[in-house]
């Protein structure tokens, strides 16, 4: 079959691969229908993973048919469309019975070297590599799903697959974001970064009852679409004085809830490429924490690297902060978000602003990276 796999850095190619099988019996194999690029695949695309390897299959969030189905799955038959969550979990582990299937014991592919910085797992995730306890992703004509009746869920007729796709990562990420916050009626809540996930989490904000919703971002067209779409009050860093913005539009407290939803940032230089993965630019993290109100919460979402040193832990214990941090969302949303979905609450497919055939995906990786030609989230059909 065809797949997106990565080469090497700044590098990918769609290659020829074996086809998946079924290796347990509570795998299913998925035809894929749509896969969309994230922000999680940037440091993947600029090499910063060390355990990444040429032929590695790329792509965390995807949409497909069952066309193969191990003999212990229940809930789902050959034909059924589903979307699939990023995090692959087993549902049965003290963590899983908590709903927090992010933090599996067992969904990672390969334990023993699972996240070598601290020597402990996480769940597995689609398009990682699997010397990270990753599995192949979704950028391929054909997936193995581990643990389906776990993570992956029915997606309701009258949503397309321009908007269930979104579910995969991005709207449970958001909402995941804004349940963290207890964002509740009546609060201010301010968001850096008007990506995909960060306009998610506006939308999720709004949901909840937030009064206002501050979106922090430079890119025009993403403000915009914010505002369009999400209801948030877009505001340009590069034209405002942010805090003080913040501050005005909150009676002087400043928001109840401020949310990190940058992202990596790009490599700017070979250092930043090949040894910057150890140390980010929490720019957006310090200005959240000195503008979040006394007694508020900060979370930060997202693939941020390893370290960050320079972190305002002061500002955060003097003002008793809460502060939250997420890398993937846990499953348990996915089939609220989708019934969201099917009722008109929640829209996503503004957000695929370029849509792809497989063989493209190169040429959309390279619109995704440098946020050319309006490019949110690129959006690929096998």
């Amino acid at each position: 079959m065809r797949a997106l796999c990565w080469v090497a850095a700044d590098e990918v190619a769609v290659r020829e691969v074996p086809d998946p099988e079924l290796r347990n019996e509570r795998d299913v194999i998925v035809r894929v229908r749509r896969s969309t690029t994230c922000g999680g695949d940037l440091p993947l695309l600029a090499g910063r993973d060390p355990l990444l390897r040429a032929g590695d299959v790329l792509g965390a969030e995807f949409l497909g048919e069952v066309v193969e189905v191990g003999p212990a799955v229940r809930r789902h038959r050959t034909g059924d469309r589903v979307v699939v969550g990023a995090s692959v979990a087993c549902g049965g582990c003290w963590y899983c019975r908590q709903g927090l299937h992010s933090c599996c014991d067992n969904g990672s592919a390969e334990l023993a070297s699972a996240d070598p910085d601290w020597g402990r797992s996480d769940a597995g995730c689609f398009g990682r590599p699997p010397a990270a306890g990753g599995f192949a992703g979704g950028h391929a004509e054909y997936v193995r799903v581990p643990y389906a009746d776990v993570g992956a869920f029915g997606v309701p007729d009258g949503v397309d697959d321009d908007r269930a796709v979104f579910a995969a990562d991005a709207a449970p990420t958001g909402w995941l974001a804004a349940e963290l916050g207890a964002v509740r009626a009546g609060d201010v809540v301010a968001i850096w970064g008007a990506g995909a996930v960060g306009q998610l989490t506006a939308r999720a904000a709004v949901l909840r009852g937030a009064a206002r919703v501050l979106v922090v971002d430079r890119h025009e067209e993403r403000l915009r679409m914010a505002e369009r779409h999400c209801g948030a009050e877009p505001l340009d860093y590069r034209r405002t004085d942010v805090a003080a913005e913040l501050r005005d539009r909150s009676g002087g407290r400043g928001p109840d809830v401020c949310v990190v939803a940058v992202g990596a940032p790009p490599a700017r230089s070979l250092v930043d490429r090949f040894g910057g993965h150890t140390a980010d630019r929490p720019d957006a993290l310090r200005e959240s924490v000195h503008a979040c109100r006394k007694g508020g919460v900060v979370v930060v979402l997202g693939a941020t690297g390893a370290f960050v040193d320079a972190f305002p832990l002061g500002t955060v214990t003097d003002r008793r902060l809460t502060l939250h941090g997420v890398r993937r969302p846990d499953l348990r949303d996915v089939p609220m978000l989708l019934d969201r979905m099917a009722r008109d609450e929640l829209r996503t497919e503004h957000l695929a602003t370029h849509r792809l055939p497989l063989e493209q995906a190169p040429h959309g990786y390279e619109l995704f990276r440098d946020r050319t030609d309006g490019c949110v989230r690129a959006v690929f059909t096998p």
